[in-house]
C-alpha cells in the first residue's frame, strides 16, 4: 500500500475479538450437473483440489483420491469419508468404478496414471477445469493477483457471510474455495446455498484463472512470477488482461494500485481502483494490525478494524469489502452504506488462514510464526509485518526457497528482501513442478553466500532436518522465529518444537 494514497491518524486501536464463524443454514444441495457421480483425484492433498473435493462431497458425489504425502488437507478429506491413498511412488491407478479423473497442476499429461485413465476412456480434467464446473454461474466472485489471493478471498467470504447474516431475505449463505485453510472454519472450502455468492481464489499459474467466468473479480496486484511458465512479464500482464475481459458488462472489477492500467482497460465492466474510486484513511495501528475508513462509489464505512497484521492487508480488505458491496449488495437492492457496515464487521472477524502469518507456538520466550511467503515481495512484506507485530525482538528466519527457477530469476531480489532479518538459515530448495523447472545454477547455498556478502548473518542449512538444527542452535531468548516457504517446510512444526524443548532442557541442566 502506498502511503501517498491515505491520510493517517494514531488513536489507540482495539483489536477485535474473534469467535466462531456463524453462517445461515445451507439447505439441501443437489449434485453438480456437469460432474459425474464418482470422481477420482490425483493430487488430492493439493490446496485447491482438496477444496473442490469437499464441495463434491457436500453435493453428494462419491470421491476418492491419491497423494504422494500426508497433509492437513488429506486428513480433512478423510474426516469427510473420502478414501485418499498416500503413496510416494505415485503408482496408484484410478479405481475401476471412477467416472471422472482430475489431476492437479503438478501432475503432467504424460503421467502414467493419467495415460492409463485416458486409455480406459475416462475423461481427465485439470483442476482448473473442474473448478469451472463447481462454481455457480453468475454468482462467482474471483480473486486473482500475484500476492494476497488467499487472504483477500477469505476477507471476501467473511464480508459475504456478514451480508447473509444481516440481510437474509436477499443474501443466501455464501460459499468459498480458497487455497488456504481458514482458521475459523477449519477448512479450505464450503458450499453456497442455492443462489448464494461464491468466493474463489483464481490462480494465474498455467492460465488456470481463464477457465472461470466470474460475475465480479478482484485483482490484488500483478508482478513477474511463474516465469517458468509465462516466460515474460508481458505475457503475465496479457493473461491478467484476458481474465479482466472475461467479466460480464454488468459485473464489477476492483483492482489494487499495483495493477497495470492495460489490465483494467481490458475490462468491459465498471472498474474501481484502490486509490481512485476507493479511498482509505488510516485510523491507527496496534501490533501491526490496522484500522481504517473506506469510501467508494455510493458507500462509506468508518473504523474497519483488522484482526490480522500487515499494512498490505488494508488494501486486501478494502478490495474484498468493495467487491462484496458492489456486487452482492448492489444486486440484492441493499443500501450500499448499510451493506458496507455489515461487510466491515465480517472483514474484522477474519482471523487468518493457516500458513499465513500463523503463530505456531511459544517456547522459552521464542515466538515461532510460519508464513507461506515464497516470492521476494511476499518475503519483504512478511518481514515488515513481523517487525510491527513482534516489535523489539530479533528476527530469525528459516527460509525454504520454492522452485529452482524462481530462486534463480529473483536471486538478487531475495537477497534484498531477506536483509530485513537479523539472521537467516536457508534450507535446500523445494523443487515443485520439477517436470518443467529444468536445471538452474542458483540454489540454497548460493543464496546463503550472497546474503553473507551483503552483510547478513546467514548460513546454508541443507536438508530440512539439518536446517532446523542449525536454526535452533543460535536462537536467542525472546526472539521472533519466522519459518517461511511454500513447500514442505510446514511439516517441520513438531520437529522444531521438539528441538526447542530439548535445547531448553539442556540449558536448564547447565545452570544447575
Amino acid at each position: 500500500m502506498n502511503p501517498a494514497t491515505v491520510t493517517r491518524s494514531t488513536p489507540q486501536l482495539t483489536i477485535p475479538s474473534v469467535d466462531a464463524l456463524e453462517l445461515p443454514p445451507l439447505g439441501k444441495l443437489q449434485p453438480f450437473a456437469s460432474v459425474p457421480r464418482r470422481v477420482h483425484l490425483f493430487g488430492a492433498g493439493g490446496a485447491g483440489v482438496s477444496g473442490a473435493a469437499r464441495l463434491l462431497v457436500e453435493h453428494g458425489h462419491v470421491v476418492s483420491g491419491h497423494d504422494r504425502a500426508p497433509s492437513d488437507h488429506v486428513e480433512l478429506l478423510r474426516t469427510l469419508g473420502v478414501a485418499v491413498e498416500v503413496d510416494p511412488s505415485n503408482a496408484k491407478l484410478a479405481p475401476a468404478d471412477a467416472e471422472l479423473v482430475v489431476r492437479s497442476a503438478a501432475i503432467p499429461l504424460d503421467d502414467p496414471r493419467v495415460r492409463d485413465a485416458e486409455a480406459r476412456g475416462l475423461t481427465v480434467l485439470k483442476y482448473a477445469e473442474l473448478l469451472r464446473r463447481v462454481t455457480p454461474e453468475r454468482r462467482t466472485l474471483a480473486v486473482a493477483g500475484t500476492h494476497g489471493k488467499t487472504t483477500t478471498s477469505w476477507f471476501l467470504f467473511h464480508a459475504l457471510a456478514a451480508l447473509a447474516n444481516e440481510f437474509r431475505a436477499s443474501q443466501p449463505r455464501p460459499g468459498a474455495l480458497v487455497g488456504g485453510i481458514c482458521r475459523r472454519l477449519g477448512q479450505n472450502a464450503t458450499s453456497a446455498a442455492e443462489g448464494g455468492w461464491f468466493s474463489v481464489e483464481a490462480c494465474e499459474y498455467d492460465r488456470s484463472f481463464l477457465q472461470l467466468s466470474p460475475f465480479g473479480a478482484a485483482i490484488t496486484n500483478v508482478e513477474a512470477d511463474h516465469l517458468d511458465y509465462y516466460g515474460t512479464f508481458d505475457a503475465i500482464k496479457g493473461a491478467f488482461a484476458h481474465f479482466a475481459d472475461r467479466l460480464p458488462f454488468e459485473g464489477l472489477l476492483v483492482v489494487g494500485q499495483e495493477v497495470p492500467r492495460l489490465v483494467e482497460e481490458a475490462a468491459r465492466c465498471k472498474v474501481w481502483r484502490f486509490g481512485r474510486e476507493l479511498t482509505v484513511q488510516l485510523r491507527g495501528e496496534r501490533m501491526g494490525r490496522f484500522a481504517f475508513d473506506l469510501a467508494g462509489p455510493g458507500f462509506e464505512v468508518t473504523d474497519v478494524q483488522l484482526s490480522i497484521p500487515g499494512a498490505f492487508n488494508v488494501e486486501n480488505a478494502s478490495l474484498a469489502l468493495a467487491l462484496a458491496v458492489g456486487t452482492a449488495a448492489a444486486q440484492g437492492g441493499i443500501d450500499l452504506t448499510a451493506a458496507a457496515r455489515a461487510a466491515a464487521r465480517g472483514v474484522a472477524g477474519y482471523a487468518g488462514a493457516k500458513r499465513r502469518f500463523e503463530t505456531w507456538f511459544e517456547s522459552g520466550g521464542i515466538t515461532v510464526v510460519h508464513d507461506y511467503a515464497h516470492h521476494p515481495t511476499e518475503v519483504r512484506v512478511t518481514l515488515e509485518a513481523a517487525r510491527r507485530a513482534l516489535p523489539g525482538r530479533p528476527l530469525h528466519v528459516l527460509f525454504q526457497p520454492h522452485q529452482h527457477s524462481r530462486t534463480a530469476r529473483f536471486f538478487d531480489d531475495f537477497v534484498e528482501a531477506l536483509r530485513f532479518a537479523d539472521r537467516v538459515v536457508v534450507a535446500d530448495v523445494y523443487g515443485a513442478r520439477a517436470h518443467i523447472d529444468g536445471e538452474h545454477s542458483a540454489g540454497a547455498s548460493e543464496l546463503a553466500q550472497a546474503l553473507l556478502a551483503a552483510k547478513v548473518n546467514a548460513v546454508w542449512g541443507g536438508k530440512l532436518s539439518a536446517s532446523v538444527k542449525r536454526f535452533v542452535e543460535a536462537l536467542p531468548a525472546d526472539c521472533a522465529a519466522l519459518v517461511m516457504g511454500a513447500g514442505d517446510v510446514e511439516d517441520i512444526k513438531d520437529e522444531l518444537q521438539n528441538e526447542l524443548a530439548v535445547r531448553g532442557t539442556r540449558q536448564r541442566g547447565s545452570r544447575r
